[in-house]
């Protein structure tokens, strides 16, 4: 069992930056174990924003490569998204997602486990 707690979200402007925290219990520090960030607007599915493999490579979606930095601290116990120069279309609710026990991540919400409560972040123009 993972435990996932999101935090950081909230409303900016246009152009403004966000940090999302994402603390895991307990934290794999050894073990495979992958970790994303996705989101959801408002009628829409669940999309993969960032994920972070086993070895802490980053991966993105087209839509934020550039301005969204994935990255992980104390033993993969933390998960963090920076987003900056926010859009609106980046408003949405944002969750992180946790998968133990796997080397390589995907950005298929269908292939976690593991999800917190979700932070909104709303972006306006």
């Amino acid at each position: 069992q993972v435990d996932l707690v999101e935090s950081g979200g909230g409303s900016v402007q246009a152009g403004g930056s966000l940090r999302l925290v994402c603390t895991a219990s307990p934290g794999y520090g050894y073990s495979p174990y992958v970790m994303a960030w996705f989101r959801q607007g408002p009628g829409g599915g669940r999309e993969g924003v960032a994920a972070i493999d086993a070895d802490g490579s980053p991966s993105y979606a087209d839509s934020v490569k550039g301005r969204f930095t994935i990255s992980q601290h104390n033993g993969k116990s933390t998960l963090y998204l920076q987003m900056n120069s926010l859009k609106p279309e980046d408003t949405g609710m944002y969750y992180c997602a946790a998968d133990p026990d796997r080397y390589v991540a995907t950005m298929d919400p269908d292939e976690y486990n593991y999800w917190g409560q979700g932070t909104q972040v709303t972006v306006s123009s």
